[in-house]
């Protein structure tokens, strides 16, 4: 099992991914949120500067804030920077679009995104859709001399969530970036999505074989006898925590989703907070702070439900047993993004106790 970090993309805050290489994490997969955070691309350039070993790429960059041919120019002058360990993770922008008051991009959409994407990552020509209908052949026509490097492979990584998106994940991707799966038999649906759409395309993907798949928590190794909702574990996770809430409100305003049942003891109150707000703004308070920190009045909700939903929260044992039998099932990495403030101490913290041991 391999441990990585995501990172909330910050140009001044370089030093925590040279850490992570120091400690022996695998991967740093800078987060690309344009009315959140520093240009994840400005960002990782530093980090490729910075550092020799570590793998880097966005984690995830945002299908529908950047052309396909401008996110694939962007990764692969960090891959001339940082050769044979750059990635491209890629989502639809659950976030990163909501923010600016717009919806994700529709599965449709997506795919011919990634269908525009995949061969301008290896360098190759595509046809990008034009106005009138028809198709323009396009490719970079100076990718010698350091400009870019397409020589060393990129690996495509696609964020799923539902069968859809994990369908395109297996159907287009060397692997997936997925939510926390709780247990084997999850994996083994999320598997099955994934090899549903890979097939469709006459390929064959499994867990023992080369598909690479990632899944984004945090995690707080707890003192003895302490609770998963002491003061500490809140400092850690609890921003974690409230990005999935974020997002389940998200998904309740747009589409009538109802929450999950770990968001069930404190959803009227949520809302009736978030409600408060003017609805014209009401995309800009949801994901304040998001990935980060708690806002003060948002403290109330970190509930040992919500805190325990979407992170890792354990002594060194329980935690160690969990990643093997995620391992068991299938999955490849665990990336962590704790809170901004305490993210060298759980760094330090998972390296010590955590990573000899998985």
């Amino acid at each position: 099992m391999d441990l990585g970090i995501c990172v909330a993309s910050h140009v001044g805050d370089v030093g925590y991914v040279v850490r992570a290489e120091e400690l022996g994490y695998t991967h740093a997969w800078l987060a690309d949120s344009q009315m959140l955070w520093s240009d994840c691309y400005a960002t990782l350039a530093l980090a490729a500067d910075r550092t020799s070993r570590i793998n880097l790429g966005t984690g995830v960059a945002v299908s529908g804030t950047r052309p396909a041919p401008v996110n694939a120019a962007s990764i692969a002058t960090i891959n001339a920077l940082a050769p044979g360990r750059t990635f491209f993770g890629v989502g639809s922008g659950n976030t990163a679009r909501r923010v600016m008051g717009l919806p994700p991009q529709r599965i449709k959409q997506f795919e011919e995104y990634l269908q525009l994407l995949a061969p301008l990552l290896k360098g190759e020509e595509a046809d990008m859709p034009a106005e009138n209908g028809a198709a323009i052949p396009i490719r970079h026509i100076m990718p010698d001399k350091g400009f870019v490097n397409f020589d060393d492979p990129i690996p495509l990584y696609i964020s799923g969530f539902g069968p859809r998106s994990l369908g395109l994940a297996g159907k287009y991707g060397d692997g997936a970036v997925l939510a926390l799966v709780g247990n084997p038999a999850a994996m083994a649906s999320v598997w099955h999505m994934m090899q549903e759409g890979a097939r469709s395309v006459g390929r064959e993907i499994g867990p023992n074989g080369e598909y690479y798949t990632t899944a984004l928590t945090t995690m707080v190794v707890l003192d003895d006898g302490e609770a998963v909702d002491s003061p500490r574990v809140k400092a850690e996770s609890g921003a974690m925590a409230m990005a999935a809430v974020h997002y389940a409100y998200d998904q309740y305003r747009n589409f009538g989703h109802q929450p999950p049942n770990a968001l069930a003891g404190i959803w009227e109150d949520y809302t009736k907070l978030l409600e408060s707000y003017p609805a014209q703004r009401r995309h800009q308070r949801i994901h304040a702070g998001h990935n980060c920190w708690v806002l003060e009045e948002e403290e109330q909700f970190l509930t040992p439900e919500v805190l325990t939903a979407s992170s890792m929260i354990g002594n060194k044992d329980e935690l160690i047993e969990q990643l093997h039998a995620m391992q068991a099932a299938g999955l490849n990495q665990v990336m962590i993004l704790p809170n901004f403030d305490t993210r060298f101490d759980v760094l330090e913290r998972v390296a010590a106790d955590i990573l000899p041991n998985v």
